[in-house]
């Protein structure tokens, strides 16, 4: 089958923090003495994007970017002047969507509305607040460095400045919580009418602070009331379910996210950013992250020493990648994308396609890949089948 080259976003990582977070396994530093090099790194973002560009030159060309995300770290610590000279730095370097979803994650935290104003100038048009809960104990316990009162003074705040597109993240089964306390975190944030709510089960993660000290969280049957729960209450409140833990008003499911999720192409680039790369040419599905620490992805700027790895994606490991993400929307993906997007015939996941539909876990539609709602419960086990 020949591969077709998906739509391409551009994911910029942002390192720093006010404090890194017990639960947080992403690539966050919080900050300590002098300030971080916000200006410089901005610098090397671009260089590093040049670099990129210039090692996948043809598998880039003609492509325009449909999406970009800044994610860290708290990127809204970068002041709006730098995300406007990135900005301006990426539409001289690549074509640019006239309709790019343009995201910003932000702490409420760190921001005034004096920033809010900046951010809409300088090109963001959608902001996502890490919120994760509006109880102020449950915050405390997390390690936020805000309160729930802050946290709705901030969407307000950004919904006055102009912002019509914000997504607000929430977490459940969040230490000691009870249903009633995760069902008051979603009327909470549906009180504030954002267009996108994401909503996370808290997991412990291998080297955090919570892992080494492991809170008292709710047993998985308490987690799964909440879930279904919460469900109910943001589908009751307009919110439809499109992914496992995403929900959005009509016509606001998040563009960048979708493209990760129906196996698109992104370029990665900051300290410890991942990229994937398809060339139609070629065939070839690529992966490449940056090197981790801030400060060795900064001194060595542009070089071949900012990548921490690169590698072509091996053919027998295709499906699991693909399925790995497209099996987590709620409406499934036509079989033709997979084809299209790994370019290997439907015939090669034919037997795990048959062991999970005895199972129950997909629907008995060949045109379709669509998990059941058994299936969306064992979502591992339904991913596990397409390991080589």
């Amino acid at each position: 089958m020949p591969l077709l080259a998906p739509p391409l976003s551009l994911y910029v990582h942002m390192p720093w923090c006010v404090k890194k977070c017990p639960y947080c396994d992403f690539n966050s530093h919080g900050l300590r003495g002098e300030p971080p090099p916000y200006e410089r790194y901005v610098d090397l973002l671009l260089a590093d994007l040049d670099a990129d560009r210039a090692d996948f030159a043809a598998a880039l060309h003609g492509r325009s970017v449909h999406s970009i995300f800044f994610g860290g770290g708290t990127p809204s610590l970068f002041a709006p002047e730098l995300i406007a000279r990135f900005l301006d730095g990426v539409r001289e370097r690549l074509p640019l969507a006239q309709d790019a979803e343009i995201t910003l994650e932000t702490n409420p935290g760190t921001v005034e509305h004096g920033r809010f104003d900046g951010y809409l100038a300088a090109g963001v048009n959608r902001l996502s607040f890490g919120i994760q809960s509006f109880d102020d104990d449950k915050l405390r316990r997390l390690g936020r460095i805000h309160s729930a009162g802050e946290a709705e003074a901030a969407v307000k705040s950004a919904q006055d400045a102009g912002y019509a597109n914000i997504n607000l993240d929430l977490m459940y089964a969040l230490p000691e919580q009870t249903l009633e306390g995760a069902l008051d975190d979603v009327a909470r944030a549906v009180a504030l009418a954002p267009t996108h709510i994401s909503h996370y089960q808290l997991t412990l993660e291998p080297n955090t602070a919570f892992a080494a000290n492991p809170p008292p969280l709710p047993d998985d049957d308490h987690a799964w009331a909440m879930q279904e729960a919460c469900e109910q209450a943001l589908a009751a409140a307009g919110y439809g379910q499109y992914e496992i833990s995403a929900y959005a008003q009509p016509g606001r499911r998040c563009a960048h996210n979708l493209n990760y999720w129906r196996f698109g192409d992104y370029l990665g680039i900051g300290a410890g950013a991942h990229g994937k790369l398809s060339d139609a040419a070629t065939g070839e599905v690529r992966r490449r992250w940056k090197t981790r620490h801030p400060r060795a992805w900064m001194e060595a700027a542009a070089g071949p020493g900012r990548i921490g790895g690169d590698q072509a994606v091996d053919a027998a490991e295709l499906p699991f990648e693909y399925m790995l993400n497209a099996l987590r929307l709620v409406d499934g993906v036509p079989m033709a994308e997979f084809e299209a997007r790994t370019g290997l015939p439907a015939g090669r996941i034919a037997p795990a396609l048959a062991r999970c539909r005895e199972r129950g876990w997909l629907a008995d539609n060949p045109a379709l890949l669509h998990t059941t709602g058994l299936g969306q419960r064992f979502l591992n086990d339904v991913i596990a089948a397409f390991l080589d």
